[in-house]
């Protein structure tokens, strides 16, 4: 075994052959990249139905922002699971059964006449899809192929997220406008199967598939064996790290970073800004500039948490997300201003930059479970999302405008810039969690 271990590495690490230069490992990378970009798609679809189902089956938007909060509160409490079912089945496998379920949930909406079944198909089935589509992917991947440059490729694939907005954001929206909701709903059907085999063709699970080291390891990596038990060691690994405190102020913070991104401005940017007669393309089209700033500001945020400590990164992101969201009710206008430019800018730039200092933190603390805690802590910043999703809904139909919820969101940043500040930095010579 030692003897196949070592010609295979000889053979085919692109380390030790003169003449190539790019690892597999950012192949790889690229795959997971393309693969996040399409299952994004999905994410960009709530905020547009809000107000076409509140006009065609006279739902409230307290009910349809229920339903967007069973999908986003699934997503996160997926994840650790899907981290530890990687673990157990491999990535290929999960992402690619991932994929056909938010398929199948997403198209099946296109028959729906009922606030059940937006509950069951839009929450239940595109919520789990998704949560094993969650962030809890790219960490295992950035932790699998790579030892080096691992904060900046956790900026790229969490960029990727932000990218598929970009690209059907505005799509989406011509397709509301145009044709009605329904079309649109196939499309994000559509783009979550076609994804399915690059995933399966492209993607391998482990470097060692191919005979590789990690990229910017000095040994060779075996493929460790499937591990059994995945929702036992899912939950044995969040009792472990709930007995810390430093899990409690990540979880907290995420927490409050779903719901300022996820649960308010996707979820209800765009029928806010129509409340003050903005046209929902207009809006849409704002909501797609986050995504490009976004895909800037999280690459920009890997490569500071590879030279910054990543607490005080966090610290600053959350403090200057909570000043932008408290001046948010004075830009919203009927048309696009300068000002509400600026803002769409700078909350871009500052969107999803608190994933790679959070990864790093999991990292930092726990080790080969890492990529389990941070699927925990993800499942905290969509239960704070989904929250904001329901609230901001229920808050929109009681005050007849959406400007408590901005206040209130904004109070909350400057809470998780303090927590941020709050967690140990671990000792060099303490062992992180196993």
């Amino acid at each position: 075994m030692t003897e196949t271990i070592q010609a295979a590495t000889s053979a085919e690490d692109p380390q030790n052959r003169p003449g190539r230069r790019i690892h597999r490992a950012w192949f790889v990378a690229a795959v997971t990249f393309v693969t996040i970009i399409g299952a994004a798609a999905f994410r960009s679809l709530p905020g547009l139905l809000i107000d076409p189902l509140h006009e065609e089956f006279d739902w409230s938007r307290g009910t349809i922002g229920a339903a967007v909060s069973v999908n986003l509160a699934l997503y996160g409490l997926t994840a650790p699971f899907a981290a530890a079912l990687m673990d157990r089945f491999g990535i290929r496998k999960v992402v690619a059964v991932a994929l056909s379920v938010i398929a199948l949930g997403s198209g099946a909406t296109y028959w729906m006449t009922a606030a059940w079944q937006l509950m069951l198909c839009w929450g239940l089935l595109v919520g789990l899809g998704s949560g094993s589509m969650a962030l809890a992917f790219a960490a295992t991947v950035t932790n699998r192929w790579f030892t080096e440059r691992r904060g900046l490729v956790t900026g790229i694939l969490t960029a990727a997220s932000a990218s598929g907005q970009l690209i059907f954001l505005p799509l989406l929206s011509w397709i509301v406008a145009e044709h009605d909701w329904r079309p649109a709903a196939v499309t994000v059907a559509l783009a979550a199967l076609t994804v399915v085999p690059f995933v399966w063709l492209l993607l391998r699970d482990h470097p060692a598939d191919v005979g590789l080291k990690p990229y910017g390891a000095t040994e060779f990596v075996p493929k460790p064996p499937p591990a059994t038990g995945a929702a036992r060691r899912a939950v044995k690994v969040l009792l472990d790290a709930a007995r810390t405190g430093p899990f409690w102020l990540l979880a907290g913070t995420f927490a409050i970073c779903g719901a300022s991104t996820n649960g308010l401005i996707q979820t209800h940017f765009v029928p806010a800004a129509h409340d003050h007669h903005m046209p929902v393309q207009a809006a849409a089209s704002l909501l797609a500039v986050i995504g490009v700033f976004d895909v800037v500001g999280t690459i920009a945020s890997g490569w500071f948490t590879d030279r910054y400590e990543a607490r005080r990164l966090l610290a600053v992101y959350y403090a200057l997300r909570g000043i932008s969201l408290l001046f948010l009710p004075m830009l919203l206008a009927p048309s696009v201003r300068p000002p509400m430019v600026f803002f769409i800018v700078f909350y871009g730039l500052d969107w999803v930059a608190t994933v790679p200092p959070t990864v790093a933190l999991c990292r930092e603390h726990y080790g080969e479970d890492s990529a389990i805690v941070f699927g925990w802590v993800l499942a905290s910043h969509q239960v704070g999302a989904a929250l904001v999703a329901f609230l901001g809904g229920a808050a929109r139909d009681a005050f007849g405008s959406y400007d408590v919820v901005w206040y209130a969101s904004g109070a909350l940043c400057a809470a998780a810039a303090l927590m941020a500040l709050v967690i140990r930095r671990r000792p060099a010579t303490a062992p992180a969690l196993a």
